[in-house]
Formats: C-alpha cells, sequence, structure tokens
C-alpha cells in the first residue's frame, strides 16, 4: 500500500516520505473487491397457503437461514489528496449478497382432497423462503451494520504510511412508509 517516492535519502539527511497512489489503493481494493462485512443467522415461521375449488392447502415451516450483506468495492470512488495525506473513498451502500436456507422443519401441514401439495407447491415456497429471510435481515438492521464494518475495515485496511481515510456513504432515500 505504501512506496517510498524515493529509496535516497533527501535534501535534510532524512528519507522521502511514503506515499500512496491511485493505482496502489484501487489495486488493493481489487483484492478485496466483495468485502462481506456481516452475516446474521436467522429462524423465521413462513406459512403457505393455497385455496382452490374450495379445499385449502396450509404448511406452516420454521426456517433457519444465514444471510451476508456486504459492499461491491468494484463501484467505490477514490480520491487521494497527498499533500494532506487523506485518502477520501465513497463506498456504495451495502447489499445482501447471499441468502442460504440451512433448515426448514414442517410443523403443520393439511391439503384437502381436491387440493393436494405437490412438488409444484414446494418449488414455489422455497422462493418465499428465501425472500422472508431477506426482509427479516433487512428489518434486523443488517445492511446499516455491513456498512458501519465496511467503512471500519476500509479504514484499517488503507490507513498505512500516515494517511488518514475518510469513508464516505451516498445519501440513502428513505422508502416512505404506509
Amino acid at each position: 500500500l505504501v512506496r517510498t517516492a524515493s529509496s535516497t535519502v533527501g535534501r535534510f539527511g532524512r528519507p522521502d516520505a511514503p506515499t500512496i497512489s491511485h493505482d496502489i489503493v484501487v489495486e488493493r481494493l481489487r483484492e478485496v473487491a466483495k468485502l462481506v462485512a456481516t452475516e446474521m443467522t436467522l429462524r423465521d415461521v413462513v406459512i403457505y397457503e393455497q385455496t382452490r375449488f374450495r379445499s385449502t392447502k396450509r404448511v406452516l415451516l420454521v426456517v433457519t437461514g444465514r444471510v451476508s450483506a456486504g459492499i461491491n468495492l468494484n463501484t467505490a470512488k477514490i480520491e487521494i489528496d497527498s499533500s494532506s495525506r487523506q485518502v477520501t473513498i465513497t463506498m456504495p451502500p451495502a447489499q445482501i449478497t447471499s441468502v442460504d436456507v440451512t433448515n426448514v422443519t414442517t410443523y403443520d401441514e393439511s391439503a384437502g382432497i381436491l387440493n393436494p401439495f405437490t412438488p409444484a407447491d414446494r418449488d414455489e415456497i422455497q422462493p418465499r423462503i428465501r425472500a422472508q429471510l431477506r426482509e427479516s435481515a433487512q428489518r434486523s438492521g443488517i445492511l446499516e451494520h455491513a456498512d458501519q464494518a465496511a467503512a471500519k475495515a476500509l479504514r484499517d485496511f488503507l490507513s498505512l504510511g500516515g494517511y488518514s481515510v475518510d469513508v464516505r456513504r451516498p445519501l440513502a432515500l428513505e422508502r416512505p412508509t404506509g
């Protein structure tokens, strides 16, 4: 990360101060292009219900999953001010990078004679499980935690050679509720 501008001794008997170039920072960021900043294990209840021909099938599942969130550093913007020894990184907002379902337990399943469970029903339930785990993780603050953890990791990763690191995030627009 830090390269010495000159290996020779400067005019006043001291070696030149190490400098950081844009290329060096970009190279280091590419090494960790997708920074997984937070991982959360969740347990949630999923209910699937479908009525057809006045016959209702219903299943109650307890699901456990691992949700990961992180930052894609390929889109980060980097500014370096060598005179003030400042590196400024504007990082994109955190995103959920993966949802892994680790366990599904069926607690209640009922189907009518005219509306039995089919493999297609089970195939339809899987994306619902992943979507519900994703939503639960977002409500639990996984994205905010990932933003904070990534900012700290970037500061620790790049603050060598006397440079200070300022990590910025673009303003996020809040979705209206209601």
